[in-house]
């Protein structure tokens, strides 16, 4: 039985590299760009407008200046300014040859066909946007590794980028085992629970950006486990199995692992909940296999299969805790363990909320997180910070 630091530590050092595709714009939302990217032009890509006004060219000595024609967003025409000589301009058209500034609209007096203004509001270049102000052909306007947020979504639409080298994430299968398992909406017998893990991880999985997911129930069958193993390894790059790992008569996911080939990472953490957890790895595939109750999952994939697939995602800081916020109450705990607690942040206090145990769920539906109670502390006191770990 490792620590939970050792078990981070080597999933860290195991995570394979991100496959790298070319997608188009709609589809990288959340996605990490996989190289620099570079703006092949200006922005903007002409000189115009920032306000709706009148265009000039700036003559501090002239009082008026004749008004003629005007010139919208999206006119393509680029007819001179004549010196002496003003244009009626909305904001986003170019400004035309000659003209050098922009006088807003209220603050235009307009008499026999001639405007005037203020001069002393304004200088020559006022409300004019620049070609290449934002940026310039050729700058680099993206570092590799840079989440796609909208907003970069939109700079790269802007300067014409249409498809993006992006760290896709792996292709994910999931393997529930239990002949107790029904599920939603399917009538229970005696002795049967719904399937709470196969929401709980498809959930999950859409979260850190896996789009398609497969997902089979299974009995406990040594022969028919098998063959989803031997399936999902077939398929897959990531596969998560729930239930069947720990140490009893019917648990044979371990067994069915190591006859797939799947070599051991690790089995069994030093932590509360979820401490019968199995990582192993075939080739560039990485297999969790996941104790069975629901609070367990969440706790496990939270610790785990999150900064892994979020790291294999191009995320270099996966593994750190989202904040470190003081204790509204003290903890105790086994010594031994490190404790996740089920916690609610309430004005940047940790609220230890009730029904810790394993199988219980209640609490989730109000948590925000998990607060990290590390191993070596038999107890904190309130006040005390914490690391806490977001969904």
């Amino acid at each position: 039985m490792i620590s939970v630091k050792e078990a981070k530590s080597i999933l860290q050092k195991n995570t394979p590299s991100s496959r790298i595709q070319v997608l188009p714009l709609e589809e990288v939302a959340g996605l990490r760009v996989a190289e620099p990217v570079f703006s092949p032009m200006d922005v903007p890509s002409f000189d115009n407008s920032a306000m709706d006004g009148y265009a000039i060219q700036w003559n501090n000595s002239q009082g008026s200046w004749q008004l003629e024609g005007e010139i919208a967003a999206g006119a393509t025409t680029d007819s001179p300014l004549q010196e002496g000589k003003a244009t009626r301009i909305f904001t986003g058209a170019p400004v035309p040859q000659g003209a050098d500034t922009v006088i807003p609209q209220e603050w235009i007096t307009i008499k026999d066909g001639e405007i005037s203004f203020d001069h002393d509001r304004f200088q020559k270049g006022d409300n004019v946007r620049l070609k290449g102000a934002q940026t310039k052909s050729g700058d680099k306007i993206m570092e590799a590794g840079t989440l796609l947020s909208p907003g970069g979504i939109g700079l790269l639409a802007s300067v014409g980028v249409h498809r993006v080298p992006v760290m896709v994430p792996p292709t994910v299968g999931v393997i529930l085992t239990g002949n107790e398992i029904k599920e939603v909406g399917q009538k229970l017998e005696f002795g049967e629970i719904y399937n709470a893990n196969g929401p709980i991880l498809n959930a999950y999985l859409q979260q850190v950006g896996i789009g398609k997911i497969e997902i089979i129930t299974v009995k406990d069958n040594p022969d028919i486990l098998r063959q989803a193993i031997n399936k999902a390894l077939a398929s897959y790059e990531l596969i998560i199995l729930s239930g069947g790992i720990s140490v009893g008569d019917y648990d044979y996911v371990k067994e069915g692992l190591e006859s797939a080939g799947v070599r051991e990472l690790f089995y069994k953490i030093k932590q509360k909940p979820g401490k019968p957890l199995y990582v192993g790895i075939k080739g560039e595939q990485m297999i969790f296999a996941l104790p069975g109750n629901p609070a367990s999952v969440i706790t496990c994939f939270n610790q785990y299969v999150k900064p892994t697939i979020k790291q294999w995602m191009g995320d270099k800081d996966s593994w750190e805790p989202r904040q470190w916020l003081a204790l509204d109450s003290p903890v105790k705990k086994n010594p031994n363990l490190t404790t996740f607690l089920k916690v609610k942040i309430e004005k940047d206090i940790v609220k230890i909320l009730p029904g810790q145990e394993s199988f219980n769920l209640i609490s989730f539906s109000e948590a925000d997180g998990f607060a990290e109670a590390p191993e070596g502390l038999d107890h904190l006191e309130a006040g005390e910070k914490v690391g806490v770990y977001g969904w």
